[in-house]
């Protein structure tokens, strides 16, 4: 009996979505708002390269990054079904979004494995 990793993708859009709708808010607040209204200090390259160093950081910025790509992946692979009718490409659809996502996904794991 063949499984199906349906329930895998859609426990990567749940978990995407919550740190797309937790977490971004909080930077997008930060650095579009309180740093250039002046509330916070910028911070400096050697701080962000220090803080990027710790093995927490990393993982937490890999989440940022990864999680929010497999939301939108299967977002747009139903969006794309459901929205404009192409249920013939199912396959296509579903190799090129979750593609893109995983490669999105192993650019951020390289950058952030790379960081000195």
């Amino acid at each position: 009996m063949k499984r199906s990793i349906t329930p895998f993708l859609w426990l990567l859009f749940s978990a995407g979505g919550t740190v797309a709708a937790l977490l971004f808010p909080v930077h997008l607040f930060l650095t579009g708002v309180a740093i250039p209204l002046g509330w916070l200090e910028a911070p400096g390259y050697p701080s962000v390269h220090g803080l990027l160093r710790h093995p927490l950081a990393r993982l937490y910025v890999f989440v940022l990054i990864a999680l929010p790509l497999f939301h939108w992946a299967h977002r747009f692979r139903y969006t794309l079904y459901d929205g404009l009718q192409l249920k013939h490409l199912t396959e296509l659809i579903a190799t090129l979004c979750y593609g893109t996502a995983l490669v999105g996904t192993a650019m951020a794991a390289r950058a952030l494995w790379n960081i000195p």
